[in-house]
Formats: structure tokens, C-alpha cells, sequence
């Protein structure tokens, strides 16, 4: 979509768009690339749950890279939603932009632009014009922030929603020869309803709302928000053919470790060029100055920044950090490891910048197995819960002398008064193996809430948890929060919030973080507490962010969000001034990382639900969490009440 930049805006290329034409792209040979299966038809949404589509499009047999492959099904998915979701009456606004005596090569205004509704199946092609963002305002800072991530929660929750689509089909024995590629059923979706970012500008430099240190787990996603603007080539630029100098403009570039002759040592990369490889990755032929590799050599020409988004290989596939601007202060012709030529080019870190995405992923992955070594000094406890967590819960602290957080009893889930079992039926599932359609519990909640690997499908008001009472096995998929910590935490002393919390590895959006526990009061206990000046957590506060968690009004026009289970306003409070858990210490945000999603598992009084912790968008390791605890009165948020 559209961005209208209230900064300044350095013109630095454009011309008229013809159509895009790529030539011997830099693959990433490491980089996986099966053919995606078709994607689905529009599901209704004039019910609570989604239902599983009654049709699909068919599949291509044709073999194709993902590039072509990702185009095919973005016709597909053209074809098929123009109709419903030309009912979406949103628009994004292009801007014309006027020419620049800074352009590098003369920008033409000749090529109109105009207001195109989102929904309506039509987009265009990406921009000709280069520009560059700069002194943006503290409120613009934000607003582009607030853009991204929305955008990428809305990614998030339609790949976690086709891809639970592909494994009902899966379960029903069809389609059972393919691949599921759910991330670029998600991006075409996005791009069909007008939402990708940056479409209209290509922006040198960094990108408006995205942080160096932000991860991506899916390469699609890298276009989706405009940070790289190609789903496989390796080398992001302007081509040759939409310039009138003829010169093509690299502004971008992924380094994940598939090229032999790259060397990487963080602040100083030598990168090889494009062309001349095999299927299998391997040099056979000479390389060329041309293309992508012309665009570097271009770029160091004329001083043009270069964005980096490295790859590291997490199971069996990858994600992808941002780690910041480079620039391009040499390029040479050598001969490869196999023999062949290459052009090489060396990058350099542009200083005063952030500390880079992979120097913390590999600090963090050190902290989790050395945490003495790598931080001899700073460690109060090695693991606040006593134990009382399946992974230690590291406290840390090199700031003061302030360790009362030892002096608190630790509890890892809520504790309820007795009465609280006593209303409800103490009814369960009758499934002896895992819980599918049929399932009471399931049936309870209106279908799946969680995919295969326990992510949260999208958030609801209540949701059931097999209990106690139920008859399927620990392993059973409707038992994600009742598992405990997955993701290894450290509380850490702040100057600037306090105490925090941070994950020391990746959290991806969807997953189930912690439960936030304390002592269960009933209104006229808390009435007492609070007459005694002790401060307690009022779970109906609690900003309802949930709702945002599968939103999909923006794609699907007759989405209704989810009002079922109901829950009545919640009338207790948790008093956690003697009994605690690592959630207690999360910072407060309007702009959290983090919902609350009211789940119940061991009793089935709706009254007195867990508040269970999940996450809003992939939290890159060392990034501080943060809630939005909502409306307050004397009570602010997490400060006043654990510092």
C-alpha cells in the first residue's frame, strides 16, 4: 500500500514503469524453495469460528521457482476474490512527488497516480522512484512503527489460518502430494487487498517503522513490508530497463551463508556477486557485470546505502534479522574457491547504528547455555521459579543493589479460592487420543483454537482447555498453556522501566508464553486489600488485545469477530504483593508485544478465568515484553506494583 511520508524525502531516482524485468536473479541456494500448494477459497466469517472451504482452486503440476510460482497464485487469488472483496470501501492514498534536482537520474512526472481501494483485487507494480526518508518526527516514528506492525500481525494471523486450512484437508485426505506454503498464501492475500508496504516508493535506507533487530520467518515477508522487495532473488534493485541512464540501483541485499566465496565477519562483508551457478549452489561458469551485480557497483558509485537482512537457519528452515545500513567501498573481479570468476564486493557498517539482529541472536544463544561465562557478574539468582518452572527463569541485575524480588514466594500458575471448583460441571472430552472434530471441548470452543504446533489460531473472549475431567492424554494439542514456560526468561533490572522481562530466544506470534499468577481475590477481599494500601492487578482492565490476534475484517469483508464463548466482566482481583510469577515484572505499553487471552482448563467457572500470556508478533531475542494493562485508576501499570 501506500505511505504518505511526512519527513523529508530525498528524491534520489525515479522514472516512468514499464514492466519489470529481472535477469539472472542471486538465489539463496540454502534458502528451501518448494512449489506451494493452491489457496483456498474465501471462507465464510458470518460465524463465530472460520470453516473449512468448500473448494479449492487447482493445482499446476508445472515445476517453477518460487518467484514465478508466488505470481501464479497471485492471479489466482485475483481472479478468484475480485468480486467479494471489491465490498471493502478502504483506500490508499499515492502521492505524486515532485522532481528533484538531487535525482541521480532524471525523474519523470509524467506517470499519474491516483487513489486505489484497498480490496479491489488490482495493484501496481512497484515504483521507479527512489527515495530517501529522513528527520522524521517523534509521532511519525510511531505511526510508521504502529503501520508495520499491524501489517505484520495481519501476515502472522493469515499464514497461522491458511496453513490450519491446509492441515483440515490434510486430515481429510486430499491434496496430501503437496507442500504447504502458507506464507505466500498470506502474501498474496496482503497484495490483492491493496496492503503491502512501500509499493509506490522505493526507499533507500532504512525503512520507515522497521528496527534493525527485527526478525522475519518467512522470506515473502521481507516484500510484504517493502525491506526487500524480491521473494528469492538475493540482490534487491532498481533494473536498468526503468532507468533512462540505463544504470540499475541495488538497495538491498540477504546474506545467509549460501555462497562459498562470501566471508562474513559482521561489520564487514564481502559478498559475491550473481550468475554462473548450478541448481545445486555450486560456480560453473564465469560471472558477468550485470544485473544485480552491476547494480552493486553502481550503488558504490554513487555512495547509495545498502540494507542487509542476514538469514540463520532455525529447524528446518530460516529466518531473517535486519542488521542495519552498509555501504559498498570496493568491488574486484577474483577467482572462486571451484576456479571460476566472480565479482566481489566489499561492504562496510555505516557507524552510530543500533548493535545488529545476528550479534544478539548469537550473544543470546551463548547466554542460554553459559550464562556465568558470558556474564561473570550481574546474576542474583539463576533461576527465580526455584524449580518450579520447566526452564529456569534467569534474574539479573547490574544496576542496583535491589534484589527483593528473592523475597517473594514464586507460584507458576494462579491460586483460586476453593469455591471456584465447586461451581460447574466437572464434565471432560471423552477422546482417548488426540481431540478432533466431535471433541466436547472443541465443541465448546466452536472448533481448533491452536494449530499443530500450539499456536493460537486467533483470539476469543473464552477459551476451553481440555482439563482435569478429560480423558485425552497430556500431549493433546487443546493443553498449550497448561505446559508451563516453553521459552527460557530473564527478569533484568532497567534504568528506564524498572524491572522487565525479556525471552533469550525467539517467541513467534501465536505461542503461549507464561500465565500472569498471583493470590485470586474476590471484590470484597481486594476492597480490603486496597483499604490496607496494598496494590493489586484488576485482570478486567486489561486492554482487550486479543481481538486483534486473526482479525481478518481487512481481507474478508464479512469477517465477524469472534463473541463466543461470552464471559461476564471479570469481578476479582490478583494480589501479588507476596506470591508472584515472572509475569508480574512484564513492563506496561500501548504499544505491547503481548495480549491476554482468557483461558480455562482446570475449572469451568467462566467468573474466574487464567490469564494466559501470548504473543502479538515474533519477538526477536533480548527485546523487553510488555502488556497493555489497560484502564487504571491509582494502579499505572507493572511499576507501582512490583518495583
Amino acid at each position: 500500500m501506500g505511505s504518505s511520508f511526512v519527513g523529508v524525502q530525498e528524491q534520489v531516482t525515479g522514472l516512468p514503469q514499464p514492466p519489470l524485468m529481472f535477469k539472472q536473479p542471486k538465489n539463496e541456494p540454502m534458502d528451501e524453495l518448494p512449489l506451494p500448494p493452491p489457496p483456498p477459497t474465501q471462507p465464510g466469517f458470518n460465524s463465530d469460528e472460520p470453516t473449512t472451504p468448500s473448494s479449492t482452486l487447482s493445482h499446476s503440476s508445472t515445476e517453477a521457482d518460487v518467484c514465478s510460482e508466488f505470481y501464479r497464485i497471485s492471479e489466482m487469488f485475483r481472479t478468484a476474490f475480485t468480486e467479494r472483496l471489491q465490498k471493502n470501501g478502504d483506500a490508499t492514498v499515492f502521492l505524486e512527488s515532485e522532481p528533484n534536482s538531487q535525482a541521480i537520474v532524471p525523474f519523470s512526472n509524467s506517470e499519474k497516480t491516483g487513489i486505489t481501494p484497498a480490496g479491489s483485487g488490482k495493484y501496481n507494480g512497484r515504483s521507479s522512484e527512489l527515495v530517501r526518508v529522513t528527520d522524521l518526527k517523534p509521532e511519525d516514528q510511531r505511526y510508521f512503527r504502529d503501520l508495520i506492525r499491524k501489517t505484520r500481525m495481519l501476515y502472522d494471523s493469515l499464514r497461522v489460518f491458511a496453513a490450519s486450512e491446509e492441515e483440515k484437508l490434510k486430515n481429510a485426505n486430499m491434496f496430501t502430494n503437496r507442500r504447504s506454503r502458507a506464507d505466500l498464501k498470506a502474501a498474496a492475500l496482503l497484495r490483492h487487498s491493496g496492503l503491502w508496504l512501500n509499493r509506490d516508493k522505493r526507499i533507500v535506507g532504512d525503512i520507515p517503522g522497521i528496527h534493525i533487530g527485527d526478525m522475519f520467518l518467512y522470506r515473502i515477508e521481507l516484500c510484504v513490508v517493502g525491506l526487500h522487495g524480491t521473494p528469492q532473488s538475493g540482490i534487491d534493485y532498481l533494473p536498468a530497463n526503468l532507468s533512462s541512464s540505463g544504470e540499475p540501483i541495488a538497495t538491498s541485499i540477504i546474506v545467509s551463508g549460501g555462497y562459498e566465496d562470501d566471508e562474513d565477519e559482521g561489520d564487514v562483508i564481502v559478498y559475491t556477486g550473481h550468475g554462473g551457478q548450478d541448481k545445486h549452489g555450486r560456480q560453473v561458469v564465469h560471472q558477468k557485470l550485470e544485473s544485480g551485480n552491476l547494480a552493486l557497483e553502481r550503488s558504490m558509485n554513487y555512495g547509495v546505502e545498502i540494507r542487509v537482512i542476514r538469514g540463520f537457519k532455525r529447524g528446518m528452515g530460516k529466518v531473517y534479522v535486519y542488521d542495519g545500513l552498509y555501504r559498498i567501498i570496493d568491488t574486484w573481479f577474483d577467482v572462486g574457491k571451484l576456479g571460476f570468476g566472480v565479482f566481489k564486493f566489499r561492504l562496510v557498517r555505516i557507524e552510530n547504528q543500533g548493535e545488529m539482529g545476528s550479534t544478539i541472536i548469537k550473544f543470546s544463544e551463548r547466554l542460554r547455555d553459559h550464562p556465568l561465562k558470558v556474564r561473570p557478574t550481574g546474576y542474583v539468582s539463576l533461576d527465580l521459579s526455584r524449580a518450579k518452572e520447566k526452564l529456569p527463569i534467569l534474574f539479573y541485575n547490574d544496576v542496583d543493589a535491589d534484589h527483593d524480588t528473592l523475597h517473594h514466594e514464586y507460584i507458576s500458575s494462579a491460586s483460586f479460592p476453593s469455591f471456584v471448583y465447586n461451581n460447574g460441571s466437572n464434565t471432560g472430552c471423552q477422546c482417548s487420543g488426540v481431540c478432533i472434530d466431535g471433541c466436547f471441548c472443541l465443541m465448546k470452543n466452536g472448533g481448533d483454537v491452536y494449530d499443530m504446533n500450539g499456536i493460537l489460531l486467533r483470539g476469543k473472549p473464552l477459551i476451553f482447555e481440555c482439563g482435569p475431567h478429560c480423558h485425552c492424554p497430556p500431549t493433546c494439542r487443546n493443553r498449550v498453556t497448561q505446559r508451563g514456560v516453553t521459552h527460557p526468561l530473564e527478569v533484568f533490572r532497567s534504568r528506564e522501566t524498572g524491572w522487565g522481562v525479556r525471552s533469550l530466544d525467539l517467541v513467534p506470534a501465536g505461542s503461549f508464553l507464561c500465565e500472569y499468577s498471583g493470590l485470586v481475590l474476590t471484590r470484597e477481599q481486594a476492597l480490603v486489600m486496597t483499604m490496607n494500601g496494598d496494590r493489586l492487578i484488576h485482570p478486567g482492565r486489561f486492554a482487550k488485545r486479543w481481538k486483534e490476534w486473526g482479525e481478518l475484517s481487512k481481507i474478508f469483508s464479512d469477517y465477524v469477530s469472534p463473541t463466543h464463548p461470552s464471559v461476564p466482566p471479570l469481578d476479582f482481583s490478583l494480589d501479588v504483593s507476596v506470591k508472584r510469577n515472572v509475569a508480574c515484572y512484564i513492563s506496561h505499553s500501548t504499544s505491547p508485544n503481548l495480549m491476554v487471552q482468557l483461558v480455562l482448563h482446570d475449572h469451568n467457572n467462566v467468573c474466574f478465568p487464567r490469564l494466559m500470556l501470548f504473543a502479538m508478533e515474533n519477538i526477536p531475542p533480548m527485546r523487553e515484553l510488555s502488556l497493555d494493562y489497560g484502564i487504571a485508576d491509582e494502579v499505572t501499570g507493572k511499576l507501582e506494583i512490583c518495583n
